[in-house]
């Protein structure tokens, strides 16, 4: 299984530095930069890639270690702290100790300490120059000129190995995804089954043609979010099937039983007009602030999320790519679990915002159901020109991770529809759905949106009756 070694350091890795890091593979290697510049390859004879290097990250904000790498490496890398993550190629059998003598060398210089703990040294590791034979011969191990640091590449799929207690989003991984999406093949991430993956991670990575296989020493392969048997065939991990076409759920997906705890998801988006003075990320803030009590702690463009909190740098970012969309990652404080993506977007109107933010409760804590209406209150006062707000609440871990084992999906609890929306529907059909509920008016009076109560989110028949409320809405903006 292929290993990520992190250095943390409270130095910057300076060129000097990695430069002592890349030089442990000793002579016949040498090094590459690829990714525009992102990632740097230590390679072996023929070009053989043996180790990535990403560019180091300053991390800025509290919790972010301790939520991907334990309470352990957080105690002993107070942020902030230079993160610098490297890839073990599983093509090569000592890629794995010098991917940890890279990053031992750099915290012998710098200081600071390796995750996981133990990795790192600082001997030069010698690499064999006959990588041997006996590959999968409908795989191929990666070349210099692809994809920096996967694993296996097919006609159809990409591999990646990893092994970490929380697999994150990347900046790399992040641009794996895009560039196995433009190609038209599948990203698939497999780990052992001890490994979760971040909220963000997860929810890039629903549905086909991308996987999350699970390799367990009980079952063999099994997909992580939908609990399918697994087998490699043809060139990528596939559902096995019996001769009906129907396949099998691995035992160790299934439930084992309620935990108490839960999260409670708002997705909403809201328009601005293009003005000058226009700060992103305020209703985003507004969200967090009514729900948790606090502002967002950071934000960034993958993880971990780097970054203090800052709409004002939000902004600058949104502005210089224009037209191309941005879309972010934000956190919360470590005793409150919380995070949330938002994707910015210019449109010939203005500028929309669409945000879904995710808070974590354990098992006796209280979910603020209220605080919902009050939250949908606020964003349909004008100022942040709410388009449509849904809360939903699930069973699932508190922390924000996805275990491979079955969760059972989360329901609805209320939706919002905006004040364009009603003046589209006609507030009189729109406050008239073919339902027993009855919607509560917000925001002014002579441009009001309409909320929707659906449930306390124990029941899944809210599913049919938001179908029914939204079929409702459609068929009379549709005339």
């Amino acid at each position: 299984m292929t290993k990520d070694v992190i250095a943390l350091t409270p130095k910057m890795p300076d060129a000097l530095s990695l430069l002592v890091g890349l030089h442990a593979g000793g002579p016949g290697t040498e090094v590459t930069a690829t990714a525009d510049g992102a990632v740097v390859q230590l390679l072996g004879s023929g070009g053989r890639p043996l180790v990535s290097v990403e560019s180091p990250l300053l991390v800025q904000v509290p919790g972010e270690i301790e939520r991907l790498l334990g309470a352990e490496s957080a105690a002993q890398a107070p942020v902030p702290v230079w993160w610098t993550e490297t890839r073990a190629s599983s093509a090569v059998p000592e890629a794995e100790r010098l991917a940890g003598s890279v990053v031992g060398r750099l915290t012998h210089l710098l200081g600071g300490t390796v995750w996981p703990p133990g990795a790192g040294t600082i001997g030069v590791v010698p690499v064999e120059s006959d990588p041997g034979d006996g590959t999968d011969q409908t795989a191929v191990i990666v070349a210099e000129d692809a994809l920096p640091a996967v694993d296996v590449v097919t006609e159809s799929t990409v591999v990646v190995l990893a092994d970490r207690p929380v697999v994150p989003l990347t900046a790399w991984l992040s641009e794996v995804l895009r560039t196995t999406a433009a190609q038209d093949s599948a990203l698939q991430i497999v780990t052992p089954a001890h490994c979760r993956l971040s909220h963000h991670l997860r929810t890039a990575l629903t549905g086909p043609p991308n996987r999350w296989v699970v390799q367990h020493p009980d079952c063999g392969y099994y997909d992580g979010l939908t609990g399918a048997v697994l087998r490699w065939q043809h060139g990528t991990f596939a559902v096995v099937t019996d001769e009906s076409g129907q396949g099998t759920v691995a035992e160790p997906y299934r439930p084992s039983g309620p935990t108490g705890e839960h999260q409670l998801t708002v997705s909403f988006r809201t328009a601005y007009p293009p003005e000058g003075e226009l700060l992103l990320g305020r209703s985003l803030e507004l969200a967090w602030r009514t729900l948790t009590g606090a502002p967002p702690a950071g934000w960034g463009t993958a993880e971990p999320v780097n970054l203090p909190w800052s709409p004002r740098q939000l902004t600058d970012l949104a502005r210089g790519r224009v037209p191309e969309p941005t879309l972010i990652t934000a956190v919360g404080s470590p005793d409150r679990p919380a995070l949330a993506t938002v994707r910015i977007t210019r449109t010939t109107a203005g500028v929309e915002e669409n945000v879904t933010l995710t808070i974590g409760y354990g098992e006796g804590e209280r979910v603020p159901l209220d605080a919902v209406r009050t939250l949908a209150g606020a964003l349909a006062d004008g100022e942040h020109g709410l388009i449509s707000l849904l809360a939903t609440l699930g069973p699932a871990r508190r922390d924000l991770t996805a275990p491979p084992v079955f969760e059972a999906p989360p329901v609805p609890l209320s939706f919002t529809l905006g004040a364009e929306g009603v003046l589209e529907t006609t507030l009189t059909h729109a406050r008239r759905p073919p339902l027993t509920l009855r919607p509560v008016q917000l925001g002014p009076e002579a441009r009001p949106a309409l909320h929707y109560p659906l449930g306390d989110g124990t029941h899944a028949e809210a599913w049919n009756t938001l179908d029914v409320l939204l079929t409702h809405l459609r068929r009379r903006a549709a005339v």
